[in-house]
Protein backbone atom coordinates (compact mmCIF):
# COMPACT_ATOMS: atom_id res chain seq x y z
CA UNK A 1 0.00 0.00 0.00
CA UNK A 2 1.36 3.40 -0.95
CA UNK A 3 1.21 6.70 0.90
CA UNK A 4 -1.74 9.05 0.88
CA UNK A 5 -0.75 12.42 -0.59
CA UNK A 6 -0.79 15.24 1.99
CA UNK A 7 0.80 18.00 -0.09
CA UNK A 8 4.21 16.36 0.32
CA UNK A 9 4.61 17.46 3.92
CA UNK A 10 4.52 14.07 5.61
CA UNK A 11 7.42 12.26 3.96
CA UNK A 12 5.36 11.00 1.03
CA UNK A 13 8.25 10.88 -1.48
CA UNK A 14 10.35 8.65 0.77
CA UNK A 15 7.34 6.48 1.65
CA UNK A 16 6.56 5.99 -2.04
CA UNK A 17 10.18 5.19 -2.87
CA UNK A 18 10.16 2.65 -0.03
CA UNK A 19 7.13 0.92 -1.59
CA UNK A 20 9.07 0.37 -4.81
CA UNK A 21 12.29 -0.70 -3.08
CA UNK A 22 10.46 -3.10 -0.77
CA UNK A 23 8.58 -4.66 -3.69
CA UNK A 24 11.81 -5.00 -5.67
CA UNK A 25 13.53 -6.56 -2.66
CA UNK A 26 10.76 -9.16 -2.40
CA UNK A 27 11.00 -9.86 -6.13
CA UNK A 28 14.75 -10.35 -5.78
CA UNK A 29 14.38 -12.63 -2.76
CA UNK A 30 12.09 -14.84 -4.83
CA UNK A 31 14.31 -14.52 -7.92
CA UNK A 32 11.42 -13.24 -10.03
CA UNK A 33 12.46 -12.51 -13.60
CA UNK A 34 9.93 -9.70 -13.99
CA UNK A 35 7.59 -7.47 -12.06
CA UNK A 36 4.98 -4.91 -13.11
CA UNK A 37 4.03 -1.78 -11.20
CA UNK A 38 0.94 0.40 -11.48
CA UNK A 39 1.19 4.06 -10.55
CA UNK A 40 1.31 3.39 -6.82
CA UNK A 41 -0.78 5.90 -4.83
CA UNK A 42 -1.80 7.91 -7.93
CA UNK A 43 -5.45 6.92 -7.79
CA UNK A 44 -7.63 7.46 -4.76
CA UNK A 45 -4.58 8.31 -2.59
CA UNK A 46 -4.05 11.43 -4.70
CA UNK A 47 -0.31 11.29 -5.30
CA UNK A 48 0.55 13.59 -8.25
CA UNK A 49 1.22 11.42 -11.28
CA UNK A 50 4.32 13.24 -12.50
CA UNK A 51 6.06 13.14 -9.14
CA UNK A 52 5.10 9.50 -8.65
CA UNK A 53 6.47 8.54 -12.09
CA UNK A 54 9.74 10.34 -11.35
CA UNK A 55 10.18 8.46 -8.07
CA UNK A 56 9.20 5.12 -9.60
CA UNK A 57 11.58 5.34 -12.54
CA UNK A 58 14.46 6.69 -10.43
CA UNK A 59 14.22 4.00 -7.76
CA UNK A 60 13.69 1.17 -10.22
CA UNK A 61 16.71 2.27 -12.28
CA UNK A 62 18.88 2.39 -9.15
CA UNK A 63 17.71 -1.05 -8.12
CA UNK A 64 18.27 -2.63 -11.53
CA UNK A 65 21.80 -1.22 -11.70
CA UNK A 66 22.73 -2.90 -8.43
CA UNK A 67 20.79 -6.20 -8.41
CA UNK A 68 20.37 -9.29 -10.55
CA UNK A 69 16.64 -9.68 -9.95
CA UNK A 70 14.18 -8.79 -11.22
CA UNK A 71 15.58 -8.61 -14.73
CA UNK A 72 12.61 -6.78 -16.22
CA UNK A 73 10.36 -4.13 -14.69
CA UNK A 74 7.24 -2.89 -16.44
CA UNK A 75 5.20 0.17 -15.58
CA UNK A 76 1.45 -0.23 -16.12
CA UNK A 77 -0.27 2.96 -17.25
CA UNK A 78 -4.03 3.16 -16.85
CA UNK A 79 -4.49 6.29 -18.94
CA UNK A 80 -2.77 8.26 -21.68
CA UNK A 81 -1.47 10.91 -19.30
CA UNK A 82 0.28 8.30 -17.16
CA UNK A 83 1.77 6.56 -20.20
CA UNK A 84 3.19 9.85 -21.43
CA UNK A 85 4.66 10.69 -18.02
CA UNK A 86 6.42 7.33 -17.72
CA UNK A 87 7.74 7.60 -21.27
CA UNK A 88 9.18 11.05 -20.46
CA UNK A 89 10.84 9.74 -17.31
CA UNK A 90 12.30 6.76 -19.18
CA UNK A 91 14.07 8.95 -21.72
CA UNK A 92 17.87 8.82 -21.35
Amino acid sequence: MGPVWNDGHKGEPELLAHCYRNSLRLAAEHELASVAFPGISTGIYGYPKKEAATIAVHDVRQWLAAHEFPQTVMFVAFDEESRRLYEQELQP
